[in-house]
């Protein structure tokens, strides 16, 4: 009985030690600002901050390629969308692993989206997807929600 135990708590430290190096790598951190513009307009700033060594790529992706960058915003009656997310000058680059140029960011990047305000909006819901690989991996696509207070 004994050298079962001992096996028991051998094999459960092992494992424990093992979980602690096996952490999920999260290279992006984001997050929002929001400043009015006036009483019936705001601008929403998303900002992705990297990790060095990893990029996420532009929303302008041709099929075949990465994931690209994407944001869709919950219909409300509260607000509408001005435009599109606008984007700051991406890198292009040739990526063998998609056999194709693509745009990405590197370091940070902030999106941002301009939106009228009809009524006294109070949380604007978007939903951010986004891929981000590094010149060995790519992480599996993330989805992210957030509820931005508008105030």
């Amino acid at each position: 009985m004994k050298v079962f135990n001992k096996i028991t708590v051998t094999a459960l430290l092992l494992f424990m030690t093992t979980a602690a190096f096996a952490q999920i790598e999260k290279p992006v951190v984001w997050s929002y600002l929001v400043k009015k513009n006036n009483k019936t307009e705001a601008t929403i700033y998303m900002k992705a901050v990297i990790e060095k060594g990893w990029h996420i790529y532009s929303q302008n992706v041709k099929e075949g390629g990465p994931v690209k960058t994407s944001f869709k915003f919950s219909p409300s009656k509260d607000f509408s969308l001005v435009g599109r997310v606008i984007e700051p000058k991406s890198i292009g680059k040739y990526e063998p692993t998609f056999k194709m140029n693509v745009n990405y960011f590197e370091k940070s990047v902030t999106f941002h989206q301009k939106i009228k305000l009809n009524k006294a909006v109070s949380v604007v819901k978007v939903k951010v997807e986004f891929m981000v690989c590094n010149d060995r991996q790519c992480l599996p696509p993330e989805e992210l929600d957030f509820s931005i207070p508008v105030k």
